[in-house]
């Protein structure tokens, strides 16, 4: 009898342990994947900030070169920008201060409803090689994400290739909705590869390179560096083709935005292989 009750809680133990192992595997399992819900999450906001940073792009430069062109001759320059947007200008010798007004209901701009301003200044020099154009956003928001910052874009006439280069100062804040907030740092490279000197600023296609890091309200931490040169058409509302490489302790991979198609869609490949689709906001 004895023997039998051992047998017994022998028995009773593997089942306990059983449970046990069962019970660590399944919370192993939801815990991984919440957390790879919560990084596919961030790698999406992180693309909603690409988003803004390439409108706000398009928006400064567009003005800027048609600010630019006016001075000589207003006719031989058509910009993007659309009529809703209230277009303001100060202009004293060697000096520009232009605002962007996108109103306090919304302007439809690249897809995107747009509110409040975007105010940008610089000297005037029409023999610099380079022209520092500072700007800032004022109760700014972009599709209802509150946009804080001020930066700068670093014009230069002639890169190595010939071309036009806009180097842009990263630093901003984006607050969604539901109060979820992430910060970016870091340098993104403009290159003008097509379209300039047309006098239509719709045919103009960039090439972006850079680094930034992004963080994240809970700590998270991301880091980016781009691998293709993205490809920016501005007809199109997302970048068309180009990738970039997203590291965070434990998690990694590489954000493509496809093969020149213009669409929403994009893919993140894990550092594991896996593969999901992100599509852009």
């Amino acid at each position: 009898m004895k023997n039998l009750n051992v047998i017994k809680r022998g028995v009773l133990g593997v089942m306990v342990l059983g449970l046990a192992f069962t019970s660590c595997s399944d919370n192993d399992e939801s815990s991984e994947s919440e957390n790879q819900l919560e990084e596919t999450l961030e790698v999406q906001r992180s693309a909603e900030i690409d988003q803004i940073d390439n409108v706000l792009g398009d928006l400064i430069i567009d003005a800027y070169e048609e600010q630019e062109t006016s001075i000589d001759d207003r006719s031989a320059y058509a910009n993007a920008i659309p009529e809703c947007v209230t277009i303001t200008i100060v202009a004293q010798q060697g000096y520009r201060q232009v605002t962007l007004d996108f109103g306090t209901e919304g302007c439809f701009v690249q897809g995107h409803i747009l509110k409040g301003q975007i105010v940008f200044d610089y000297t005037r020099d029409p023999e610099a090689q380079q022209i520092n154009i500072n700007y800032n956003l004022v109760d700014f928001y972009f599709d209802a994400k509150n946009v804080i910052g001020s930066r700068s874009i670093l014009k230069e006439l002639s890169n190595d290739n010939g071309n036009p280069q806009f180097t842009h100062d990263l630093s901003i804040t984006v607050i969604w909705p539901n109060g979820v907030q992430a910060s970016r740092e870091g340098t993104r490279i403009r290159e003008w590869v097509e379209g300039f000197g047309s006098g239509v600023f719709s045919d103009n296609v960039f090439e972006i390179t850079g680094n930034w890091t992004a963080t994240f309200v809970n700590g998270n931490t991301h880091t980016y560096e781009v691998i293709v040169p993205l490809r920016r058409e501005v007809i199109c509302a997302h970048v068309v083709s180009g990738s970039f490489d997203v590291q965070r302790t434990n998690f990694g991979g590489i954000f493509d935005f496809g093969d020149g198609e213009c669409d929403n869609m994009a893919t993140f490949t894990f550092n594991n292989g896996q593969e999901i689709d992100i599509v852009l906001n």
